[in-house]
């Protein structure tokens, strides 16, 4: 037979558990809602929603990468708009491994080329500014180059075609509203 006090004390542990349960349950949701917007060929768009900000980006995995056959994890190239942070054409690749410590990356596209900043498995285009330039090249050419140093010393060149690069910009440009 229980007593008042075994029954409180029961009550209590039960709404502690509820109680427990429901902010739990409060952290396990998604902290963020990405959707796929389209894909345009070799790219695809997203819009990811956090709570009231939203940012915007599109990416793509090289269609052939040297050394064939070295260990590499995931390999893409992304552009993002973030909005809130006046961040447009953001332009970030990750490599799929970490890069040598200190080293340069580079990015090809028609007759330009782009110095990279690296750090760990990713690389970003050094001088912000030229991002423009480099987005406008995008535009106009087939087919874009990668070239690093893996920290076992290991050169890699990767290349994305860019067919449907501009398609999925605008794509991303309208979800995000720039212009």
């Amino acid at each position: 037979m229980q007593t008042h006090f075994t029954r409180m004390i029961n009550r209590l542990v039960w709404l502690w558990l509820a109680a427990l349960l429901f902010v739990c349950s409060g952290w396990m949701q998604p902290l963020a809602a990405q959707t796929l917007l389209g894909s345009s060929r070799d790219w695809d768009a997203f819009v990811v929603t956090e709570g009231k900000t939203k940012s915007c980006y599109l990416r793509a995995a090289p269609g052939k990468s040297e050394p064939a056959g070295a260990n590499r994890g995931d390999v893409y190239l992304f552009v993002t708009h973030r909005p809130a942070s006046k961040i447009t054409n953001e332009i970030n690749i990750i490599a799929g491994y970490p890069y040598k410590a200190g080293s340069d990356a580079s990015i090809s596209v028609g007759k330009e080329k782009f110095s990279l900043f690296t750090e760990n498995d990713g690389a970003w285009v050094e001088k912000p500014a030229e991002e423009g330039r480099l987005i406008a090249a995008m535009k106009q050419a087939d087919r874009l180059v990668v070239t690093g140093t893996s920290q076992r010393g290991t050169k890699t060149t990767d290349t994305y075609s860019l067919a449907g690069f501009s398609a999925a910009l605008k794509t991303i440009n309208k979800a995000c509203g720039v212009k």
